[in-house]
């Protein structure tokens, strides 16, 4: 049986946690600590029983900070380049996973020794991620204090330590805090983004590009044009960047965002949308084809996606958005683009028989739309 998301804590895991706290200090009731951390474990899921041995560190390490922090930084592991996500506490320290509930400690108890939290969060980081943990510092009165870290970083040789920076300052970085001063202002974020957007790990860039993903959700105008500056003599990996970061807005249509890949509104002189199933039933298909004729004297990039106006119980439609195709429509050339869409039982949307639409949207322009029946079964 493969090992539950959750079981990243185990006991195995919080016993060599405490282990090598007590090799750190040698007051440090281990005993305790362990039946305190793997109380109820099998009931907890992955984000319960981080906090619940977070909540163990604090009742059974020092209350004095700074004596607390040297047992964190003696508990790790020697650090190595390898991968570190997979990796468990072993007789030379901490790493992995474990880190987590250690950089939340910090986060939560560290605010008064923002330097040594710092440090800290940055050795952690090396050895998993503190990207929970340092959201703590930006929503507290440390909050330009932890800027001024995040910004020298960016500059770090160790790359973990700058994607650090991109993935804690994420607005809605999942299963974290989100950060509603970023989310209302992100332009703190974009200038430390604009100084790691061309990082030589492409881990790092991923983290931008999903930082940027985010800004699009709350100012879609603003990280279009962000897209769009960045394009000017990007190379591919900056441009693979791009296209990641602004998946949310091609999805959308962004016209910016679309005018970023070349996508620009396009010229044609006929285009015929035709249903071959006017009546379409439950786990059968639609099926239609576009006809296109260019009314251009140039080739034009094509971003061809369709909606499905779902009929709802109230009588009103729903659209939902779906990818079609990219094509390059030449110079004074026709297109064909046939879809077949499933009509699927899925436990995601109810059905309902009536009238649907499909939309055919090119380059972010609707272009052609027509109706279509649905039923949910063919039986007279």
């Amino acid at each position: 049986m493969p090992e539950l998301f959750k079981d990243k804590f185990n006991p195995q895991v919080i016993e060599s946690m405490a282990a090598h706290f007590q090799a750190a200090w040698s007051e440090f009731d281990q005993v305790s600590f362990v039946d305190f951390a793997t109380n109820d474990l099998a009931n907890l899921e992955l984000k319960e029983r981080s906090k619940q041995i977070t909540e163990a560190m604090f009742c059974y390490l020092p209350n004095d900070f700074t004596l607390a922090s040297d047992i964190l930084f003696a508990s790790l592991r020697p650090y190595k380049t390898e991968d570190i996500y997979g990796l468990t506490p072993d007789n030379d320290g901490i790493v992995g996973w474990a880190i987590m509930p250690m950089a939340d400690y910090v986060g939560w108890y560290g605010q008064g020794h923002p330097d040594l939290s710092m440090a800290l969060l940055k050795e952690m980081t090396k050895r998993f991620s503190s990207e929970f943990g340092i959201r703590h510092f930006l929503l507290s009165e440390n909050k330009s204090k932890t800027l001024a870290t995040l910004k020298e970083w960016t500059t770090d040789d160790n790359y973990h330590v700058r994607r650090l920076v991109s993935e804690g300052i994420r607005p809605r970085l999942p299963w974290a805090m989100q950060l509603p001063d970023f989310i209302a202002n992100p332009m703190p974020v974009i200038e430390l983004l604009e100084t790691l957007k061309d990082d030589p790990e492409e881990y790092v860039r991923r983290s931008v590009a999903n930082n940027l993903n985010d800004i699009a959700k709350d100012h879609p105008d603003l990280a279009a044009n962000i897209a769009l500056k960045w394009m000017a003599d990007a190379d591919e990996n900056r441009k693979k960047l791009i296209r990641h970061a602004c998946r949310t807005l091609l999805k959308q249509s962004h016209p910016t965002a679309l005018q970023v890949f070349g996508y620009l509104p396009v010229q044609v002189k006929k285009a015929k949308l035709k249903i071959a199933t006017p009546t379409v039933y439950l786990n059968e298909h639609l099926e239609f084809e576009l006809h296109l004729v260019s009314d251009s004297s140039e080739n034009q990039s094509l971003m061809i996606d369709y909606i499905i106006h779902h009929q709802k119980k109230n009588g009103v439609t729903s659209p939902k958005v779906y990818k079609g195709k990219k094509v390059i429509l030449k110079a004074g050339n026709t297109l064909n683009f046939t879809k077949r869409h499933p009509f699927k039982q899925v436990t995601t949307r109810v059905y309902y028989p009536g009238q649907h639409a499909v939309e055919i949207i090119v380059n972010g322009v609707s272009i052609a739309k027509s109706e279509f029946q649905f039923a949910l079964n063919n039986t007279p």
